[in-house]
């Protein structure tokens, strides 16, 4: 994963983009809810998808959907974080590697985007099992962001 070395802070932090989405997202993004953000910064961030038995499909391997709200997640916040409050911001794409089967432990996504513009998001999320240094799960995807007042 990458390391914390040339990485600008966000227009917000870990800890905001986290209150906004219990205060807008509460049936999907709650203490409960077993998906958290580890960190946040200008063009990325990484989260974290507990394990739960629940994310499991016939063969014991954590299923694609679980992996693929992973991405999508990593993908909301890293552009919350670095271009704020947007919550009508909306996925248009998403294309997912399943590379490896993951181990039976929590999912760590990171999220950097390649490029951020007005209206469009263009990212890549890094899904790892935790503890372990081989990918998972290589995903890419495109959001698309409604316009923003000028300030």
């Amino acid at each position: 994963m990458d390391s914390d070395a040339g990485r600008r802070p966000g227009v917000m932090t870990a800890a905001q983009v986290a209150a906004l989405l219990e205060r807008e997202f509460s049936q999907a993004f709650h203490r409960e809810s077993g998906t958290t953000i580890e960190d946040a910064w200008h063009g990325g961030c990484r989260v974290r998808r507990a394990f739960s038995e629940r994310m499991l499909r016939p063969g014991g391997t954590i299923s694609g959907p679980t992996m693929m709200a992973l991405t999508d997640f990593a993908m909301y916040v890293a552009i919350l974080a670095s271009v704020g409050p947007v919550p009508l911001a909306v996925t248009t794409n998403l294309n997912i590697n399943f590379l490896r089967k993951p181990a039976q432990r929590d999912l760590i996504g990171e999220a950097r985007l390649m490029k951020l513009g007005r209206r469009l998001a263009v990212g890549e999320v890094l899904i790892y099992s935790d503890g372990e240094d081989d990918m998972v799960a290589h995903a890419t995807s495109t959001y698309s962001i409604p316009p923003r007042e000028e300030t």
